[in-house]
């Protein structure tokens, strides 16, 4: 081994650890040097090979490199890597360093890792989409075939506890790393609104220049922030100074420049997030952080991805400060204030917590599971897999849950499902198609048209010399690369006449698009969700579309690419899908039900035609449709019934929400067609019919529609207003000694008592307590005004009368 690093001080415990438990979570911070010590110290200690996980594609083949150095030999030897599109590796390989995505392949191709020692899943605390499901897979495996297999989760700032616990209680073995100390720096006023991140970082930088040695590096969000900074800084910068680029899609010469030292002068090294772990760059005292990372965000409503620039997460803002430390004291300066620090996230979210799930819905099927019985950190969000498993569903990749032969052969190659699906069937004609829709736009500023990019790639030194948008030729190239390699993986395709729209279809079978009727910039598509162009975008003229790029606004989403499709190629593909669909709906802009016989593709509607023959029964179900769109209005008769019914237990629910909730209205509404029809509505027979004889005979006898006097006399009860009252002479109520009553609850009428000339005297709840009490003074003044009629002094146990004595006595 070279220099002593912080980690060799933990690897007795780790591999002691492993020894005793087969498993062990490694928490090192940035620079203790377990990425290219762990697996090397391990190497005679494990039986088979030793397959070590990185998140990325530089930080795996640098690390391969790094070993491979240590040993004294080349990558490919002892050690080697595999990544996409790139492998160096050989018979004699013991020590694999492979991209994520690969170690599923090899899981779900063999999944008890037949020749494979140990597991390393390096930097998790990044919590890729991969890492999570590889881990999950992994751990089942270990479980159920293979209880000899080790696994190492390494993390430089995740809490190792949830991961140890989620491995049955996994030793938890801690390097206290060897930082240099590190100078923080913020603003001291907040950046001014409206200045360009790209300024404000310029500016942050020369300060730090000047303030400083040593090399720089600056983390922007974005390889277009990280160009604009670049012609920002180049002419302020002297020429002694020399600004490396570094981000993910560049080429490997390329990133490599950027690592390596300067032999003089300093470096300003402009790069995103990929520089926050794993890879080491020698020559760096200074971070100039500006604040902001890019994730992925899916929307399982709209079924759509977008990538947003964030504020970083406190973890991810000390990561990056920690850089500056690695090799000797440094600087970090941040673009925002202390008091703005509080306001960061403690972590950035997982990805399996906001990414699309299509894959891992794929890869969860070809294994057999649903995902519940599997060991998640963070376990996938049901909407979004429940998305990601309906457009596998719509490609044939599963059915009824289960993955099919066709899920198979998308699952084997190296693509999003839907690409893969859109090459196995067009076969090497898609390969170049698939192989841009997987990459960045080569062409920024240009129109969404995708036949401008498939033009560009064909011809790239043709297509800049006739159009102004020149093709970023570092993105043609890996599209090229791409191309060739997809092109070898699959057979003759099964459709070989297809036109470039009916390939971008396949893909994009819920983002085909409909210009709506006088807005020509606007589409619905088949998906249902809604889609707009930019309205100089000449595909924004066009009838339909197929939208392969959109930005993901749950609202109405923006189309960066696109292509036009001919109604006639759409029909050729989908033509078992396209359907004549009868339709009876209420129209709010209209007011009344209307019905259609439309052609549609899924929310698309090719044609529209007026169905003047559409049934009764379907009618009823539209003037249903209306009801509960613009409320329900009773009748008088029908809202005092159903106040009586609800006044008794154990009755049907009349409610508006139980009304609207079924079809009990619907033998009413026949004949209903219009708004005016339907406010307001006699609905009292259709209410008395949702009783049986039994539940009538106690509505009648509990809540009655009347109440009948001493006399016999049957007074209406007024129900209106959720208080049961009647109107009834007082004289009428003499002998009445208990007070009447209405429902289960034994609710008490209110009573209005009248004179003999039907002038309110009184009004009671309580009529035994108005004999003894107010009766007294009612009975003084009503024996003045009606002397021919009796007031009694007892009224408890007087006849009750509707009439006056004769005259003269």
């Amino acid at each position: 081994m070279p220099e002593t690093l912080p980690i060799d001080a933990a690897l007795p415990e780790l591999t002691a650890a492993l020894a005793r438990a087969g498993r062990a979570v490694l928490m090192a911070p940035p620079g203790a040097g377990k990425t290219t010590r762990v697996p090397l110290a391990l190497l005679d200690r494990v039986q088979g090979r030793i397959v070590m996980l990185e998140p990325r594609r530089l930080a795996a083949r640098a690390a391969a490199e790094r070993m491979a150095e240590t040993l004294g030999e080349t990558a490919g030897d002892t050690v080697g890597y595999r990544i996409r599109g790139e492998a160096k590796t050989s018979r004699r390989t013991r020590i694999e360093v492979v991209t994520e995505g690969i170690l599923t392949r090899m899981l779900q191709s063999d999944p008890g890792l037949d020749g494979i020692g140990c597991l390393i899943f390096d930097e998790f605390h990044e919590r890729s989409l991969n890492a999570d499901l590889g881990l999950a897979l992994a751990w089942e495996a270990r479980s159920a075939l293979r209880p000899d297999l080790q696994i190492v989760v390494m993390s430089a700032t995740l809490d190792a506890q949830p991961v140890a616990e989620l491995l049955d209680d996994a030793p938890i073995v801690i390097s206290e790393g060897r930082a240099f100390p590190v100078e923080t720096r913020w603003l001291g006023r907040p950046v001014a609104p409206g200045m360009r991140i790209e300024a404000a970082t310029a500016g942050l930088v020369e300060q730090a220049m000047a303030e400083t040695t040593g090399g720089v590096l600056v983390f922007l969000p974005g390889e277009a922030e990280i160009r604009r900074t670049e012609a920002l800084l180049a002419p302020r910068l002297g020429p002694d100074v020399q600004i490396r680029p570094l981000f993910g899609a560049m080429d490997f010469a390329r990133q490599r420049a950027a690592l390596a030292p300067v032999v003089r002068g300093r470096k300003v090294v402009l790069a995103t997030s990929i520089a926050e772990t794993s890879l080491t760059i020698p020559d760096i005292r200074v971070v100039v952080d500006a604040g902001r990372a890019r994730r992925l965000r899916f929307d399982p409503a709209s079924g759509m991805a977008r990538l947003v620039t964030e504020r970083v997460s406190r973890a991810e803002a000390e990561q990056r400060r920690g850089r500056a430390g690695r090799v000797a004291e440094g600087t970090c300066y941040r673009l925002w204030t202390k008091g703005e620090e509080g306001a960061l996230p403690g972590f950035a979210p997982p990805e399996i917590a906001v990414a699309d799930l299509t894959g891992l819905a794929l890869e969860l099927a070809l294994w057999g599971s649903d995902g519940a019985d599997l060991a998640f950190l963070t376990p996938p969000p049901a909407p979004a897999l429940a998305e990601a498993r309906a457009l596998l569903t719509e490609l044939g990749a599963l059915e009824n849950g289960r993955i099919t032969d066709h899920g198979r052969a998308l699952a084997a190659l190296p693509l999003h499902p839907r690409l893969a699906h859109m090459l196995i069937r067009a076969g090497k004609a898609g390969a170049r198609l698939a192989a841009l829709l997987g990459e960045r736009d080569p062409l920024r500023g240009a129109p969404a048209d995708l036949t401008l990019r498939l033009a560009a790639i064909a011809d790239p030194a043709r297509f800049e010399s006739a159009h102004p948008w020149p093709p970023h030729r570092g993105t043609i190239e890996r599209i090229r690369t791409e191309a060739a390699r997809l092109a070898k993986l699959v057979p003759r395709g099964q459709d070989e006449a297809l036109s470039v729209a009916q390939m971008a279809a396949l893909a994009y079978p819920d983002r085909i698009g409909l210009r709506r009727e006088g807005e020509a910039p606007r589409f619905v598509l088949s998906g249902g969700k809604g889609a707009i162009a930019t309205e100089a975008d000449p595909l924004g003229a066009m009838r339909l579309i197929v939208a392969t790029d959109l930005d993901g606004d749950p609202r109405e989403a923006r189309i960066r690419q696109g292509i036009a499709i001919s109604e006639a190629e759409l029909r050729a593909l989908f033509g078992d899908r396209i359907d004549w669909v009868e339709i009876c709906e209420w129209s709010r802009r209209d007011g009344r039900v209307v019905a259609r016989r439309q052609e549609r593709f899924g929310a698309l509607v090719l044609n529209d035609r007026h169905w003047p023959e559409a049934p009764k029964a379907a009618m009823a179900k539209g003037a249903l449709d209306g009801l509960r769109q613009i409320g329900l209005t009773l009748s008088p008769a029908a809202e005092r019934f159903r106040t009586r019914v609800a006044l008794i237990e154990d009755m049907p629910d009349l409610s508006d929400t139980a009304l609207l909730a079924g079809d009990t209205l619907l033998p009413w509404l026949t004949g209903k067609r219009s708004e005016a029809d339907l406010r307001p509505l006699d609905l009292t027979e259709a209410l008395r019919a949702m009783l049986d004889w039994g539940q009538m005979e106690r509505l009648d006898r509990l809540a009655p529609s009347h109440y009948v006097t001493p006399l016999g006399r049957r007074v209406p009860i007024d129900y209106d207003g959720g208080v049961p009252s009647i109107e009834v002479r007082l004289p009428e109520m003499y002998g009445v000694s208990a007070h009447p009553t209405v429902g289960t609850r034994r609710l008490p009428l209110r009573i209005s008592l009248l004179s003999p000339g039907g002038k309110p005297i009184q009004v009671t709840r309580d009529l035994p307590g108005f004999w003894d009490g107010s009766y007294a003074e009612v009975r003084k003044e009503m024996r003045g005004r009606y002397p021919r009629h009796p007031w009694p002094e007892n009224p408890r146990e007087a006849d009750p009368t509707t009439r006056a004595k004769p005259r003269g006595t």
